[in-house]
């Protein structure tokens, strides 16, 4: 393609006007940080989290810039509460993109007594499944139902490399339930492919957020966990914003399936 061609080309790829797009765990942390990509890339975008507080007090901040923004509070570990809503909302228009963000830690890894093996809590095991897996199923199950019929739609699940490899900083029901959270991806991303549905997961490395207790924005923690990573960091937020862009738009066409690690080179070692 030529040069001048391939450029005038390049903002459509990235373009969503028009589309609408659920971010389930968006008050928050790298939900909150795609919800504002799509956003600038032109989608309508509900944000969903069970936090109803946070979630209204980020939506209020986003509507004096975006006027294309909505909100719902869904407990993703609450399977009708997932139905309800994501049918609600296909009521008002059609469903473009789903992001399955919503996750919750389960707290320190093995390198600590509280993590390790025959500590594991089995309320606390059940609960992180419940939300990290079961939540993510919800989730695909009931965008599923209303995209199949128009072949077409986007689901991006958001995963971890802890699901990729044994990971020592993180607890055992997490590394558990974004292993489990991978192979549904590849399952669902097989099964859907005939309808033009593309599933993909994006796998972050340590990223400085809320969860774990906000526990990688402190500088002793960031600077232990920096001796793991190549590029010598911890991410923002905000540098999720490209994989999430690419995975919702044009450009990832021929994409579904896949599990892409976002990790500063952590999982390269």
């Amino acid at each position: 393609m030529h040069s001048r061609a391939a450029m005038a080309l390049l903002p459509s790829l990235f373009d969503l006007t028009g589309q609408r797009a659920l971010v389930t765990g968006a008050a928050s942390g790298l939900g909150l940080a795609i919800a504002e990509a799509l956003l600038d890339a032109g989608a309508e975008v509900v944000l969903s989290d069970s936090d109803a507080q946070a979630l209204d007090a980020e939506v209020h901040r986003l509507r004096k810039t975006h006027a294309k923004v909505q909100q719902r509070v869904i407990d993703v570990s609450d399977g009708a509460d997932v139905d309800r809503n994501i049918d609600a909302m296909a009521a008002e228009g059609p469903i473009d993109c789903v992001f399955a963000n919503a996750g919750m830690s389960a707290g320190r890894g093995f390198l600590v007594e509280p993590g390790r093996l025959e500590n594991v809590d089995p309320a606390s095991w059940e609960r992180v499944l419940q939300v990290n897996l079961s939540g993510v199923l919800a989730t695909l199950r009931a965008a599923t139902r209303h995209m199949k019929p128009r072949g077409q739609g986007r689901i991006i699940v958001t995963s971890s490399i802890a699901g990729l490899r044994a990971e020592a900083h993180s607890g055992y029901a997490y590394v558990a339930s974004k292993a489990a959270v991978n192979n549904v991806v590849r399952q669902a991303a097989i099964e859907l492919a005939p309808f033009n549905i593309l599933v993909n997961a994006i796998a972050p490395g340590p990223f400085a957020t809320g969860i774990n207790g906000g526990r990688l924005r402190l500088p002793e923690s960031a600077e232990r966990m920096r001796t793991y990573i190549p590029l010598g960091r911890i991410a923002q937020p905000h540098e999720i914003q490209g994989l999430a862009l690419l995975l919702a738009s044009p450009a990832s066409s021929y994409m579904t399936g896949a599990i892409i690690p976002i990790d500063g080179g952590a999982s390269a070692r």
